[in-house]
């Protein structure tokens, strides 16, 4: 009898939960705009590129209809075997019930709620996956800024999804040198996630026994080209400097070219050499500058420039350097924070379509 009453109060109380939660979920603001978001999420991931060339050209009707059919299509050819059958079969029963005025649609009907929920399993099974390796992937980032005389370093990091295809790091080479290192693989999830953290070990690995910047690259380009895969690179700027000195050394393998911003004056540096991954005989140079009290040099992921808002517009380049000149005065994590509020502000309410990453360094 004790256990009837445990087992009908637990029922009670999942049946409140379930409630509570259907009606926050219609009470809750945006879901215009959530579904909305959601359509458009499905058109992009069920329709190729060449596809969406040629309905391009169609009319808004003609373009509907047909746009609704490869969606279909290609959302029942990315099924299993089983599974697709079972959907064709359920389809069948359903139209053929209807038609006919009898209780098989609802085994039609079971038919379909039975694909969504292995569908729904194999989803939460990946989600459960990709969760544990942003666990992993976290606990391999670096949990503060670097503390060293004579500058003021901030470094941030923002995967798209569950795992990022960014790194930021930094690495104390020894007491008079410091490394600082952003890098992007091609590509997001989980496959990007795994080479970066294969970069990650690879130049902590090589960056303390390599004192030329020159050689360094090399062997990381050579390593990636080696074990890499042809779909796959890899740019990265990689920073030394040390303490209470003003002159940094920066390797450049195929990155957005760094910004250094002074006083009157805004410049990015050379991009250097190809990506790491793209050819065996790529070859790099070290860069050297020198900043002055108050000197800014920010290193940034595209993350940041192809920010898309609802409108498919890019946050774009001018309106990050117009956002890093206002800001120069600041301190590197103010600045970090502004231009992220600024990138926020622009986005609204789109889906992040990148990993960001940023470092901030000025001379103090």
């Amino acid at each position: 009898m004790k256990k009837k009453r445990m087992h009908t109060k637990q029922s009670t109380q999942d049946g409140q939960k379930f409630h509570k939660t259907v009606w926050n979920d219609l009470h809750q603001g945006g879901l215009k705009k959530t579904f909305v978001q959601e359509l458009k999420d499905i058109y992009h991931f069920y329709i190729d590129k060449d596809t969406k060339a040629r309905l391009a050209a169609m009319g808004r009707i003609r373009r509907g209809l047909h746009g609704v059919y490869h969606v279909l299509k290609s959302m029942i050819l990315k099924l299993t075997p089983l599974r697709r059958i079972l959907l064709l079969i359920g389809v069948i029963i359903i139209g053929r019930a209807a038609a006919q005025n009898n209780d098989a649609v609802y085994l039609g009907i079971l038919i379909l709620l039975f694909i969504l929920m292995l569908e729904l399993k194999d989803k939460l099974l990946a989600h459960d996956e990709l969760a544990a390796g942003r666990v992993v992937q976290f606990a391999l980032m670096p949990k503060d800024n670097p503390d060293i005389a004579g500058w003021d370093v901030w470094l941030y990091t923002r995967p798209a999804n569950e795992v990022s295809g960014d790194m930021v790091d930094y690495i104390w080479i020894s007491e008079n040198r410091l490394g600082l290192a952003l890098g992007d693989v091609a590509g997001k999830g989980l496959g990007a996630a795994m080479f970066m953290a294969k970069l990650q070990a690879t130049l902590r690995a090589l960056a303390p026994i390599t004192e030329s910047l020159t050689k360094l690259g090399k062997q990381i380009n050579t390593i990636f080209c080696r074990d890499g895969l042809p779909s796959r690179f890899i740019s990265l700027v990689y920073i030394e400097l040390q303490p209470d000195s003003d002159k940094i050394r920066i390797l450049n393998a195929g990155h957005i070219p760094p910004i250094c911003i002074k006083k009157n004056n805004m410049k990015e540096l050379d991009q250097g050499g190809l990506a790491l991954g793209l050819h065996p005989e790529s070859r790099y140079e070290e860069q050297g500058i020198i900043l002055q009290t108050n000197d800014l040099l920010v290193v940034y992921s595209d993350g940041l420039t192809e920010a898309l808002n609802e409108k498919g517009a890019f946050f774009g380049e001018q309106r990050a350097q117009e956002c890093l000149e206002r800001l120069h005065d600041l301190s590197t994590a103010a600045i970090g924070e502004r231009l992220l509020s600024e990138v926020n502000r622009f986005v609204g309410q789109a889906r992040q379509s990148d990993d960001l990453s940023l470092i901030v360094l000025k001379r103090t």
